[in-house]
């Protein structure tokens, strides 16, 4: 294992997460500042998703073709170029624009994922994949509660400025490192001569797991479970100023406090509670707790502001315990043989649901008010209580 190389890495998928988490804070605010409605305002995250979705397999297949690290270096200037774009826009289609260009640039998970592949053996190769975990996990911790902080100076007149400039600031400081740091992965003899076909879904890998019992049933268990989640994250900034006028440096750290509930969860526990109770328990237990959070975040309208950070808590504990036992019950379930493809199903129906699921959120949240998207949330996390008995147990 290059230790050198994997370092320049997750400090990649750190900072690309920590400028995701910059602008959360902020961002729908400023749409609606700019004159967006609160579904054009959740739409925005959602383009910033949807691109990744389509991009994630196109530079996952062309580093297969030039290598890894041109694709990277590519990656870490374009985000560096989308948010001085976005620190510069002064108009609604501009941050569209700066966004969909920012999606399309982070799109590198595939890329670092197989770069990992390339320089470790199989005995290591599970450990350098949680060091993307960990960059996602303490990235989005960090980020959020900058971006608050940040937001509070106005540059130009716009809070956003700052916080889009610094995150620029830390790709150019990610290229420098990657440039010194990061050598190409792929040797010569091991690329493809040619870019094969690139589809959004593995429709073979979806057909050949669906034969495994069990399989079809986890995927769709974690897209519903991250298509509410991401439509909460969406409209987070909005709901925190409309129920209780809060500002933007107070929300930011109320999302860097669910940061950190999310990484002692993965980080810390996840993996004591797991052998004791097993992925189909921990399962449910996630679902009672996102589903009690969502509740709990609707009723804090009324229960004020430290209802609503005891909500947000709890959600964040559901979510850590979430995901971590959908990948393990999947990485158990299927062979080796068949186990990177449906890895990468359960990736492209995450992708999807964070792309899908801000868009239905900002029509609830404009439709229907503050409390009843979150109830309408809670019952369909809980729907899955009925599904997830139905899993075939472990050995």
């Amino acid at each position: 294992m290059r230790k050198g190389s994997l370092g320049t890495l997750f400090l990649t998928v750190f900072l690309d997460l920590v400028g995701f988490g910059l602008i959360i804070p902020f961002l729908p605010a400023l749409a609606r500042d700019l004159g967006a409605s609160d579904f054009m305002a959740a739409a925005l995250v959602a383009g910033y998703s949807l691109m990744q979705f389509l991009a994630v397999p196109v530079w996952g297949r062309i580093s297969d073709r030039v290598g890894r690290r041109p694709v990277l270096l590519w990656s870490i200037a374009a985000s560096a170029l989308g948010m001085i774009f976005l620190g510069l826009a002064q108009s609604l289609p501009l941050v569209f624009l700066a966004r969909l260009w920012s999606g399309t640039a982070t799109a590198n998970i595939a890329v670092a994922q197989a770069y990992i592949a390339d320089v470790t053996t199989p005995a290591e190769r599970a450990k350098g994949m949680g060091l993307i975990g960990m960059g996602f996990g303490l990235g989005f911790m960090i980020g959020p509660f900058i971006g608050g902080e940040l937001a509070r100076v106005h540059v130009f007149g716009h809070q956003g400025t700052l916080p889009a400039f610094v995150s620029a600031a830390f790709s150019v400081v990610n290229l420098v490192f990657a440039l010194r740091y990061l050598p190409e992965s792929l040797p010569h003899e091991k690329r493809s001569a040619h870019v094969g076909k690139i589809t959004l879904i593995d429709l073979g890998a979806l057909r050949a797991t669906g034969r495994l019992p069990g399989v079809r049933l986890i995927l769709l268990i974690a897209f519903n479970s991250i298509f509410w989640f991401a439509g909460v994250q969406a409209i987070f900034r909005l709901f925190t100023i409309d129920a209780f006028q809060m500002n933007v440096e107070s929300t930011g750290r109320v999302l860097g406090l669910s940061g950190v509930v999310s990484v002692i969860v993965q980080g810390g526990l996840i993996g004591k509670l797991n052998r004791r109770f097993g992925e189909i328990r921990l399962l449910l237990a996630a679902v009672v707790l996102m589903s009690l959070g969502f509740v709990l975040q609707g009723l804090s309208v009324s229960l004020g502001v430290a209802g609503f950070i005891v909500a947000t808590i709890v959600t964040s504990a559901g979510t850590g315990l979430h995901m971590p036992s959908v990948s393990s019950y999947i990485s158990r379930r299927v062979g080796a043989d068949t186990q990177g493809a449906t890895l990468g199903l359960l990736q492209s129906a995450g992708a999807l649901a964070r792309a899908s699921g801000p868009l239905l959120w900002g029509l609830l949240y404009e439709g229907l008010g503050l409390r009843a998207p979150f109830f309408i949330a809670a019952s369909a996390i809980a729907l899955l209580l009925l599904a997830i008995p139905r899993l075939p147990r472990l050995p």
